[in-house]
């Protein structure tokens, strides 16, 4: 009863694209909103705390996760970018705290056991087939 979308948007015009269309989804849908995401290190680090900037004042609930690629990043330093940007968010909620998970299929696995009929999730993937695949088998699961 939920719905689950999956995207490898890793920019701030793809945020603003995925937000543009899940607020025109259907009022029933989504009346709970979260998202999983991790960053590209390779971005410019305006564009990655942008993204959670944009995710922030859509999502109820934000898990980041620091995905395999790093690509020449620090350990921890797009998740402490990606936190930045939900410093002034206006529906993620303050009061839940922002989980940082180490590993994608957990962050996802994670989301998935917390979602209740109408919820909406946003998994912003980072290894596309696996992750889907993985997605796949969790949803045939039940």
């Amino acid at each position: 009863g939920a719905t689950l979308i999956a995207d490898y948007g890793h920019n701030p015009d793809a945020m603003r694209a995925l937000v543009d269309a899940i607020d025109n989804l259907p009022s029933s849908v989504g009346s709970q909103r979260s998202v999983v995401i991790s960053g590209a290190g390779d971005r410019r680090d305006e564009d990655i705390r942008q993204q959670t900037e944009i995710l922030g004042d859509a999502f109820d609930d934000v898990i980041l996760y620091q995905d395999a690629c790093q690509r020449g990043r620090a350990d921890g330093e797009v998740i402490g970018l990606l936190r930045d940007g939900l410093a002034n968010a206006r529906r993620t909620k303050r009061t839940t705290e922002i989980r940082e998970i180490r590993g994608e299929f957990l962050a996802i696995d994670t989301a998935l056991a917390e979602l209740q009929p109408g919820d909406l999730c946003l998994v912003l993937i980072d290894q596309i087939e696996e992750a889907l695949e993985h997605i796949g088998r969790r949803v045939a699961e039940g």
